[in-house]
C-alpha cells in the first residue's frame, strides 16, 4: 500500500514537471514567432477609354456628266424655192423725236447798280428851331435859375418829324429834361434818311441841349 502511494507520488510529480516543461517550450516558440504585416498591393488602375471609331464619311461621287441630246439636222435633199419680186416696197419710214427740247437761251444779265443814294438824317434850319426852343425856356426852372445840358434821343419819320424822343444824359433836373424832350418833337424838322434808291425812311437821330440864362 505504502509502494503505490509511493508510485502516485512519483507519477504525478514526473507528469508536473512534464505539463511545466511542455509550458516553457510553448512560451519560448511563441516568442519567436514574428508578425508580419501583409499589405495587398493597389489594384491596377483602369484602362482608358478607347476613342470611338472615326464616323466613315460618304463617299463623294462626282455628277454624272451631261447627257447632250442629239441634234437634229435638217437634211433636205432639195433647198427651198427662193421668190423674186420685181416690186420692192419702199422701206419703212421711222420718225425720229427729239429727247428733250433745246434749253430757253440765258436771259439778259441783270443791269448794274447805280451809286448809292442813301444818306443819314440832316437837321433842316437847325438855327432857328434851335433859337425856338431856348426862348421857351421853362418858367419854373428860370425862376429858379436852373441850368443844365440834356442829352435826347429820337425818331425821325420819312416826312421829316421828331418822334419818341427820349433822355440818354440828365441834366440833373426833371424840369429841363421834361422841357427838352416836348421841345425837340414841337420845333425840330429834318431832312429824312434814305435808303439806297433815295427813299426816305426812319431813322434815329441824337442831339444835346443846353439850357443857360443870360
Amino acid at each position: 500500500m505504502s509502494l503505490i502511494i509511493a508510485l502516485a507520488i512519483v507519477g504525478l510529480v514526473g507528469t508536473g514537471m512534464v505539463v511545466f516543461l511542455a509550458v516553457d517550450a510553448i512560451k519560448e516558440a511563441v516568442e519567436r514567432v514574428t508578425t508580419v504585416d501583409v499589405s495587398e498591393p493597389p489594384p491596377p488602375p483602369p484602362p482608358p477609354d478607347e476613342p470611338p471609331p472615326p464616323e466613315q464619311q460618304p463617299e463623294t461621287t462626282s455628277p454624272p456628266p451631261p447627257v447632250t441630246p442629239p441634234q437634229q439636222l435638217n437634211l433636205s435633199p432639195n433647198p427651198p424655192p427662193v421668190e423674186t419680186r420685181q416690186d420692192i416696197p419702199p422701206p419703212a419710214r421711222t420718225e425720229v423725236r427729239p429727247s428733250a427740247l433745246p434749253s430757253a437761251p440765258p436771259g439778259p444779265p441783270p443791269a448794274p447798280k447805280g451809286p448809292s443814294k442813301a444818306r443819314g438824317v440832316q437837321p433842316k434850319n437847325q438855327r432857328q428851331w434851335s433859337a425856338r426852343i431856348q426862348e421857351d425856356y421853362p418858367r419854373r426852372a428860370a425862376q429858379e435859375e436852373i441850368e443844365g445840358t440834356v442829352g435826347v434821343r429820337c425818331t425821325v419819320t420819312p416826312d421829316g418829324k421828331a418822334t419818341g424822343c427820349s433822355v440818354t444824359s440828365s441834366s440833373g433836373s426833371d424840369i429841363l429834361d421834361g422841357a427838352a424832350t416836348k421841345a425837340v418833337e414841337r420845333y425840330a424838322r429834318f431832312e429824312p434818311a434814305l435808303n439806297d434808291e433815295g427813299t426816305p425812311i426812319s431813322a434815329s437821330w441824337s442831339t444835346r441841349i443846353t439850357y443857360k440864362l443870360n
